[in-house]
């Protein structure tokens, strides 16, 4: 088989199912259905958000980049730091969220194509860097520097490039291979456990081909969120995929050392007909997919009702400024999701004015907020309540 053929991604998905990852696929369905159920259709929605924030943290992490939820927060808020790289880092972070969460609305509205197409992969990367600085789009290689354009895929000599041991098609053939990469991960003739499998061979194929001269890793990890959410293992955006990659199983080395095994070639009649070995792919998707379920049941044991309501009650004995009738107010939104602020007096059982301050110092913290000055208030998840609320969420909480 000719290397520059786009058929050397073979295998690109596995056509027989072991025990094993037939039995992950089984329990991530099932876990991924379960999480977030007992949650108010408002509170998961505003925890979605929150867990944007994580997967762009880690997202940032894999990158090498120790971005600071606190800094990602600022950036979500316009406020960036003075300093060009750091600056970087947070348009980089505030990109990701932008565009999970156009993901998330695509999918809500039934709206969301084929994740691996061309057209969609393209527009991940464009969107992703709409609006960067030109020192962000500046590629410098070994002996040259280009500008990158968003959206586009290599195409000259210079954007040619060596990952570690692993060097991909050359630029005059990435097209081919991504209409190739299109054609093996299309979603429409799949069936349910024939797109979560799909996920990992996508992810990794995907930057076997490493089609744009930077961004890839990035533009992978959003594309598996999409397929997720397609693949009906989403879960409204509650669990996070780079999460489990930047952690692994056992430890943050993994995905480096997994992703490197899955560029092996085929090792003997024995392992498949493709150019890739089979074996590797199939150590590969399990790993990846018991990443998946370590992370739904991480998020599950978060977000089950009775912990975090025990949380936000811990979170509100801990605090200097907020009143013990404010676990009323959490108590409430978190059952029904938002209230009125008319209704204060009656969930606190204290006179009108008292409820009226103490739901001022609850907002005033953040941990409840609404979308008007006068709205319903719901529950919101503020970066410095995590250490409370959601313990372990992230390494420096």
């Amino acid at each position: 088989m000719a290397i520059e053929t786009p058929q050397r991604i073979e295998p690109a998905r596995l056509e027989e199912t072991s025990e094993a990852i037939a039995d992950v696929v089984a329990d991530l369905s099932a876990a991924s259905a379960r999480l977030g159920v007992g949650l108010h259709q408002r509170t998961a929605a505003n925890l979605a958000n929150l867990v944007r924030l994580m997967n762009t943290y880690y997202s940032n992490l894999i990158e090498g980049h120790n971005t600071r939820p606190k800094d990602i927060a600022r950036a979500l808020e316009g406020e960036l730091d003075q300093d060009e790289g750091r600056r970087n880092l947070q348009l980089e972070a505030a990109a990701h969220v932008r565009v999970q969460t156009e993901i998330d609305r695509l999918t809500a509205d039934s709206e969301l194509g084929e994740p691996a197409s061309v057209e969609f992969i393209k527009w991940l990367h464009r969107e992703f860097y709409r609006g960067a600085p030109g020192d962000m789009l500046q590629i410098r290689g070994n002996d040259t520097t280009f500008m990158m354009v968003p959206g586009e895929w290599r195409s000259k000599p210079e954007h040619d490039v060596a990952i570690g041991r692993h060097v991909p098609p050359s630029s005059e053939r990435v097209d081919d291979f991504m209409r190739y990469f299109e054609q093996r991960y299309a979603f429409r003739p799949l069936k349910t456990a024939g797109r979560i499998m799909a996920i990992p061979a996508a992810h990794h194929r995907f930057n076997y081909i490493h089609p744009f001269p930077d961004g890839n890793g990035r533009v992978s990890r959003l594309m598996s969120h999409a397929m997720a959410q397609l693949a009906g293992i989403g879960s409204h955006g509650l669990w996070s995929i780079s999460r489990g990659l930047a952690r692994g199983l056992k430890s943050p080395s993994e995905y480096k050392r997994m992703m490197d095994m899955a560029d092996s070639s085929r090792q003997g009649d024995l392992d498949g007909r493709g150019n890739l070995s089979l074996k590797a792919l199939n150590e590969f998707v399990l790993w990846f997919l018991q990443v998946c379920l370590d992370q739904v049941k991480f998020m599950d044991g978060l977000f089950e009702l009775d912990n975090l309501g025990s949380r936000l009650n811990t979170y509100v004995e801990r605090s200097d400024t907020l009143k013990p009738e404010a676990k009323r107010l959490l108590e409430e939104a978190l059952v029904r999701g938002q209230f009125e602020r008319g209704d204060v007096a009656r969930i606190t059982g204290l006179p009108e004015r008292t409820a009226r301050r103490v739901l001022a110092d609850v907002l005033a913290d953040g941990v409840l907020g609404s979308d008007t000055p006068k709205g319903a208030v719901s529950l919101r998840f503020p970066v410095e309540a995590l250490d409370v609320l959601f313990p372990r969420l992230f390494p420096e909480t």
